[in-house]
């Protein structure tokens, strides 16, 4: 009866696990290097809210949508203009994005997390919900051949929506 037990509570947890991408990263430490963050704030909210660092290469670790340090940071900053700033009640698409080496839809999906974590993020720093709008591109868009490039397909675009009304700002 136990043993029935744990079989049957292993083949739940075991359906339960999130699909993993195919061909998984392969890491040594000489490789292990922290990404200094991962989102790809656009030129015009750079320029418009005054962030810091624009050259920093936004970039997510492999099969994760976990956001670091140095990108709350960012997003604080763009949190603010969004609520207080030139970008007061502007509109902002957040676009989820992933390297080419998993299955087509699980990219979908992992493109939809990264861009519902950073949504998440903004909402619970005041900003309002309904300025933000999450999508996805998964390995779409993707442009990386090694790791190096797979890691700069790895992020998520903030994007102003209606960049007619940003020319007179």
């Amino acid at each position: 009866m136990t043993a029935s037990v744990a079989a049957c509570a292993l083949l739940t947890l075991a359906g339960c696990a999130k699909p993993r991408a195919k061909d998984p990263v392969e890491t040594t430490s000489a490789r292990t290097v922290r990404p200094a963050h991962e989102v790809d704030v656009g030129d015009d909210i750079r320029r418009l809210c005054k962030i810091e660092e624009p050259q920093r290469t936004p970039k997510f670790d492999f099969d994760s949508s976990d956001l670091t340090p140095a990108d709350r940071d960012v997003l604080a900053q763009v949190a603010r203009c969004l609520i207080e700033g030139p970008l007061k009640g502007k509109n902002v698409d957040l676009v989820g994005r992933a390297d080419p080496r998993g299955e087509t839809e699980y990219n979908m999906g992992l493109g939809g997390e990264r861009s519902a974590a950073v949504e998440q993020y903004l909402t619970a720093l005041g900003v309002d919900p309904d300025q933000l709008k999450t999508t996805s591109r998964g390995e779409l868009d993707a442009k990386g051949v090694d790791e190096d490039g797979w890691q700069a397909d790895r992020r998520v675009d903030l994007r102003l929506r209606d960049m007619k009304s940003m020319s007179q700002l």
